[in-house]
């Protein structure tokens, strides 16, 4: 079947399953360009609380498409590759986190999207890479846990100045970003501007021009002062970047930050998973409903 035929199916019954294609900026350039709607966890998940389709074709990874159901259970919810996890949600479980906050009895809880349902469900709020320092603001304690992702909790604190107690979770894509990196780049592009994404370490926030989620990325390319962009995140975002920005030059960290698992989704797999309905991600009524009060309080701070 040619790559035109793909594509003409899947418009097909897109149409007749009143599907909605959600892909993050961090996919393929082909599932970007087939996609209803791109952006960054925040951005999506509100569009997968508002969205009137009957089917979310989540191109993303697994705790996505549990976002997305969490939010609206009466749609069906499907991830093209159910292979495509999240290594930094891997790194913290509902029963450590269980135990943690014993021993910090009254500590208020944000966790970050990128973690399982069922750590969401045992979190005070939730909150993404664009909105982690309004969140950790919002709260009136002094005292924080932050879980999972060290780094985006090291950049909240010093943002907010409150005392955050760091689970010692990260992403490794964006952890292999180093501030190496970055000025072996800026000796070749002298006058690009340096954006890096929150789950950068703290060593290469000092060098960047600004600390943006993947959405203020697109943002802040936008600027007409801004000509070059040295981009420390997953080189996915580059094609959106230059898609929505001729002329302009954004430079990729190269080898070294790409999310194996953001690539697993394909034209074909989503072809497969609107044939056959699959597969479909569903969150426990009781988890969900958790959940879905930290992930809501989160909605609301915003």
């Amino acid at each position: 079947m040619s790559q035109a035929d793909v594509l003409a199916q899947i418009q097909h019954l897109k149409t007749s399953r009143k599907a909605v294609i959600l892909a993050h900026n961090y996919q393929p350039a082909e599932i970007q360009d087939l996609a209803d709607f791109t952006g960054d966890s925040l951005e999506l998940s509100q569009q997968a609380a508002i969205t009137p389709a009957e089917v979310i074709v989540f191109c993303g990874v697994h705790f996505m498409a549990e976002t997305a159901y969490i939010l609206s259970p009466m749609k069906k919810v499907l991830l093209p590759d159910a292979a495509a996890g999240c290594f930094m949600a891997d790194m913290i479980t509902a029963e450590k986190l269980r135990a943690k906050k014993k021993e910090l009895p009254g500590v208020p809880v944000v966790c970050y999207v990128n973690s399982p349902a069922d750590v969401k469900a045992e979190s005070d709020i939730c909150c993404t890479s664009s909105n982690a320092a309004k969140v950790i603001e919002s709260l009136p304690q002094k005292e924080i846990l932050f879980v999972p992702d060290k780094y985006l909790g090291q950049w909240g604190a010093s943002q907010t100045g409150k005392k955050l107690h760091l689970w010692p979770g990260f992403c490794p894509t964006h952890a292999r970003i180093l501030p190496e990196h970055i000025l072996k780049l800026k000796e070749e592009y002298p006058t690009a501007k340096v954006v890096a994404h929150p789950e950068c370490r703290p060593e290469v926030h000092a060098l960047a021009d600004a600390v943006l989620s993947t959405g203020g990325f697109m943002q802040y390319a936008r600027q007409p002062d801004v000509k070059q962009m040295i981009v420390a995140t997953e080189e996915g975002v580059i094609h959106r970047l230059e898609k929505e920005n001729p002329g302009k030059l954004f430079i990729p960290i190269k080898e070294v930050a790409i999310c194996a698992n953001m690539k697993l989704t394909t034209p074909e797999k989503v072809l497969w998973s609107l044939q056959d309905m699959s597969t479909e991600v569903i969150v426990p009524e009781e988890i969900r409903l958790k959940a879905l009060g930290a992930v809501q309080r989160m909605l609301k701070a915003v």
